[in-house]
């Protein structure tokens, strides 16, 4: 297949337990990909191949399928609701052309519908609402809708309305056509008919009719002026303009149904073809520099441009690395050698497949519009650009959020030992908010995650899959630190020792910077005290400190070094000399500068049922939270708060306790915050006695 206009590049997301992988699985059935519908409560789903995915029902990475609707192609990415997992929705969105958001009837827009909301904002992704479960208990259609409005700031287009409300959901009316589906008793997909709309729903009908064309015709001014005047505008119009404010993010086709009971499915997928882009709609990537400015360029999306393709995912199988391309343009052929322009190295592509989940289908061609995987490229991360040697280019780059949680853990054994280095080469490929670095004083390896859960899965997977024993450690905060106020200070370095010696003279001003702005350096300096070709040796001496703060060897944020004077001697003076001028200021000033510790806080949504929410909200009190906003429902209370996550661990069993199992919280990195003085004091102390329990072992 080459006719770009007949991809569709999708992606499902949404909050946990809302129906995605049920709906990817009705997807693949109603297409015949597969004959056989799995569930995901029995762990059979096609897109949760993972054994820790089949057991938790959860979905823990995201899986790529290829499928054909009314002479279609969809590529289809699944991607998982749990928060710890959210880079699988970013790093996917980053390469798809259309979504579907998938709302739970009863649950509505939850915490973490908001933050794939914004990840594909920010993509610029055009997307299709689907409300699922409204055969639930408290599932309503337009209060989802209006949730949708007041809390994305988004613009539903109701194309579809329900047939009656939670057991007595027997199908949809499609408002555009004036036309019901209802489905039988079966279960079955294909087991509906089509009828004229219920006498009870026509005037319901009509008035939503009216709304959505008023609203489809905006984004063209020729429909628009008939439509003012009075004149009948035809369906292929209105369809037309659908797809155009679709596209441009103006409003989104919002549909509804159930998936697990099989109803609704077809004119969502019809709406795929129908409103979400093709590759060639989109507006093309932009290309950067080496530094990652835009250059002005573009991928322009044509097998007739030069080969470019962005790295999304790397996976590892049984068979090798596999590495997930999305081509923007050009055409890549097996035996090709290909360019990666972040490491300047070339790779022939030996394997090429198209995946089905985690089946793989061999090709010997694709290109631009195509989701392929690479098999066994070397050196190869997420993010990175695979281009032509002959037109090298650089494609936007991912930025992935740092983790907020660790442990440490230790191999069991010789053997153990030896296959986590391997292990864990592999998982941090995979993963790029998985990270592992080996703790200098204790020598312990601390594996770094974005949540419980996270690490808990990444243990899970050393043990099972790689069979590496481990002890672990109790999990840990990555704290910060930060100063508070401003010092000016001079620091002189000089050494001699026969011939010539070293000597950078500094006076500068460290000082609190702007929230989230890291480590800014200026130089105030006028005239030529310290040359400018010092000036980089300077900020690199105290950046290469941020790493280590002067309380307890946190990471520093937040700081701002202004240069103002100092002195140079002709023969003496050299970059290196300004370094380590620059490290030694550091260690001089920071105690001075009012050091302080930041600890994370998360933003923390919790759903309780009513009876309950006293206790919860008492508990989320006592460990330090600040009740933002209570928003009560059918079913129960959302809670939203700010929590310190050093309080929050192992909070799932207590607020099991607290509701009879049945509350549930999802929660996010928000930002850092001082910690109160008590806590401080307890964090600085517990790592002073690691650290001289280390410097004792190594004695």
């Amino acid at each position: 297949m080459t006719d770009l206009s007949l991809y569709r590049n999708i992606g499902i997301f949404a909050h946990v337990d809302a129906g995605k992988t049920t709906t990817t699985e009705r997807i693949l059935k109603l297409t015949g990909r597969i004959h056989k519908i799995g569930e995901v409560h029995d762990g059979e789903t096609t897109t949760d191949f993972m054994v820790q995915e089949a057991e938790r029902g959860i979905t823990i990475q995201s899986a790529a399928v290829s499928c054909f609707w009314k002479g279609t192609r969809f590529n289809v990415i699944d991607t998982p609701g749990h928060v710890d997992f959210t880079v699988e929705v970013y790093r996917s969105l980053k390469v798809l052309d259309g979504g579907i958001g998938v709302f739970c009837g009863s649950g509505g827009v939850e915490p973490q519908s908001e933050t794939n909301w914004r990840y594909a904002n920010d993509s610029k992704v055009a997307r299709l609402i689907f409300v699922n479960k409204l055969d639930r208990i408290g599932a309503d259609f337009l209060k989802v809708t209006a949730q949708v409005k007041k809390v994305l700031g988004a613009t539903p287009l109701i194309m579809t309305l329900p047939i009656g409300f939670e057991d007595t959901f027997v199908g949809v009316i499609d408002i555009l056509a004036r036309k019901a589906y209802i489905w039988d008793e079966t279960g079955q997909p294909e087991n509906y008919q089509v009828t004229d709309v219920p006498a009870d729903m026509v005037d319901e009908v009509e008035l939503y009719r009216n709304q959505l064309v008023e609203t489809a015709v905006e984004v063209d001014d020729e429909v628009l002026m008939k439509f003012l005047e009075g004149e009948e505008i035809s369906e292929a119009e209105i369809k037309r303009c659908i797809r155009k404010g679709t596209r441009d993010l103006v409003y989104f086709p919002t549909y509804c149904g159930s998936a697990f009971k099989n109803k609704g499915m077809q004119l969502l997928l019809d709406a795929v073809v129908d409103y979400l882009p093709a590759p060639n709609e989109v507006n093309p990537q932009p290309l950067t520099d080496a530094e990652g400015h835009p250059n002005g360029k573009f991928a322009i999306v044509s097998a007739d441009e030069p080969f470019r393709a962005l790295a999304f995912k790397i996976m590892d199988d049984r068979f090798g690395a596999l590495t997930f391309c999305r081509i923007y343009s050009g055409v890549l052929n097996k035996g090709d050698t290909i360019l990666n322009s972040f490491t300047g190295k070339t790779d022939r592509v030996g394997r090429m497949v198209e995946m089905q989940a985690n089946e793989r289908n061999e090709l010997s061609h694709a290109e631009a519009g195509d989701i392929i995987a690479i098999v066994g490229m070397k050196n190869v991360q997420t993010g990175h650009t695979l281009c032509d040697p002959k037109h090298e280019c650089t494609l936007e780059a991912m930025v992935f959020p740092e983790p907020v949680i660790s442990i440490s853990v230790t191999p069991k054994d010789k053997g153990s030992t030896e296959k986590m280095g391997i292990a864990i080469g592999k998982m941090v490929a995979e993963d790029p908010t998985f990270r592992v670095e080996t703790d200098i004083d204790s020598g312990e390896i601390i594996l770094k995650g974005m949540g419980e859960l996270h690490l808990d899965i990444k243990v899970d997977i050393l043990k099972r899959t790689y069979g590496v024993e481990l002890i672990v450690g109790q999990p840990q905060v990555a704290y910060r630190e930060t100063i508070t106020r401003a010092i000016e200070d001079s620091y002189t370095h000089k050494k001699q020792s026969g011939g010539s010696g070293q000597y950078g003279k500094i006076d500068y001003i460290i000082r609190p910077g702007e929230p989230n702005s890291g480590f800014t350096f200026i130089s105030s300096i006028v005239g030529g005290s310290v040359p400018k070709e010092f000036h980089p040796a300077v900020e690199k001496g105290f950046r290469l400190m941020m790493p280590t703060g002067p309380l307890a060897g946190f990471p520093v944020l937040d700081v701002e070094v202004d240069l103002i004077d100092g002195a140079y001697h002709a023969v003496d003076s050299s970059a290196i000399a300004f370094e380590i001028a620059a490290k030694a200021a550091f260690r001089q000033t920071m105690p001075k500068a009012g050091p302080q510790l930041l600890e994370p806080i998360m933003k923390v949504d919790v759903y309780s049922p009513e009876d309950h929410v006293g206790d919860v909200i008492g508990d989320l009190n006592r460990r330090r939270g600040m009740i933002l906003d209570q928003e009560k429902n059918l079913t129960g209370v959302r809670i939203k708060a700010n929590v310190p996550l050093a309080d929050m661990f192992g909070y799932i069993s207590t607020l099991r306790t607290m509701t009879s199992g049945r509350g549930q919280f999802s929660m996010e990195f928000s930002h850092y915050s001082p910690c109160p003085n008590n806590v401080s004091e307890a964090v600085i102390a517990r790592e002073k006695e690691k650290k001289a329990a280390a410097a004792a072992a190594k004695k």
